[in-house]
């Protein structure tokens, strides 16, 4: 196989322009008395537990909810999922419950390091499939019946198959999602790259061969699945998606003598789509323009 050169980097750099969520409200949503420094203490029990799932099977929806197809003149790809993290988890009781109404449960740690309020990547918990992200005693979680799981995916990690000169191979991208993110350093794969400043969402970078090239994505590329947009409408530019529990609702009593375990489910169904030259392969070489690369629907499931 060839090697690939920078050049062939900056233009599959120039070609995931489209690789943000739309701006990050997530501030503004958990300000005004929401308690987001909720004391964490793992070795209190029982507690609610929740772990991501990548289900490139899962149903694909689109920002509404509704069941979603490739359009034509594009195609997609299922990306594989290394990591991802989330910067705010909220609970609704249900379909009218407001942003920030809920059981607000989390919101990451934020810093003015870099001049604005941003969240703080350094503090963050980036984890694989199957791994527990959040963990909360049952204690702390209010009383009630949930129908509704919101989450803010902040930070994602994955790769794609790329065709260049005949050559099909395998690259990373590490995408920062949230609202604005203060970065010190961060590696996509094996490099590691010093940025010290603020990020504001839609920041990316793609490794190959253990070379690097970095971008900033403009505003309102990617789905962002909300199916409570009519009664529960996102803040302008919120990444906060919406997934309601399967089966039933999840019910907190308060005499809980277990743990409670979340699958996050999230749909990687053809999330990674561009503009097609025909042949419904990834050339970016030819034109091939990336388009869209929001998770297609979330599904929690209690364990």
């Amino acid at each position: 196989m060839k090697l690939i050169s920078p050049v062939l980097l900056l233009i599959l750099g120039l070609s995931l322009s489209f690789s943000s969520c739309k701006k990050e409200t997530d501030a503004d949503i958990n300000d005004d008395g929401i308690n987001s420094d909720v004391a964490l203490n793992p070795n209190e029990h029982p507690r609610l537990i929740l772990k991501f799932k990548f289900d490139s099977t899962q149903v694909r929806l689109n920002a509404f909810g509704q069941i979603a197809t490739v359009p034509s003149g594009h195609a997609a790809q299922s990306p594989v999922f290394r990591k991802m993290s989330s910067h705010y988890i909220e609970l609704a009781t249900n379909d009218f419950t407001a942003i920030g109404g809920g059981a607000v449960l989390f919101k990451n740690l934020e810093t003015m390091a870099g001049g604005n309020k941003a969240i703080d990547f350094e503090n963050s918990k980036v984890v694989g499939p199957g791994e527990e992200f959040f963990s909360i005693p049952l204690s702390q979680v209010p009383a009630g019946s949930y129908k509704w799981l919101r989450a803010s995916l902040a930070y994602q990690n994955y790769d794609v198959k790329v065709k260049f000169l005949g050559n099909q191979f395998t690259g990373t991208v590490a995408s920062f999602i949230g609202y604005n993110t203060y970065i010190k350093t961060y590696s996509p794969l094996n490099v590691p790259i010093t940025v010290n400043d603020d990020k504001a969402q839609g920041y990316w970078a793609f490794e190959a061969f253990n070379q690097v090239t970095s971008g900033q994505a403009p505003a309102g590329a990617t789905t962002v699945v909300n199916p409570l947009f009519l009664n529960s409408p996102l803040p302008s530019g919120s990444c906060l998606v919406t997934g309601q529990f399967a089966n039933s609702n999840m019910v907190i009593t308060g005499n809980e003598t277990q743990d409670i375990i979340v699958e996050v489910s999230l749909s990687t169904n053809k999330s990674f789509e561009w503009i097609d030259n025909g042949d419904g392969i990834y050339e970016p070489e030819v034109g091939d323009a990336v388009i869209d690369m929001g998770i297609r629907g979330m599904l929690p499931t209690v364990q």
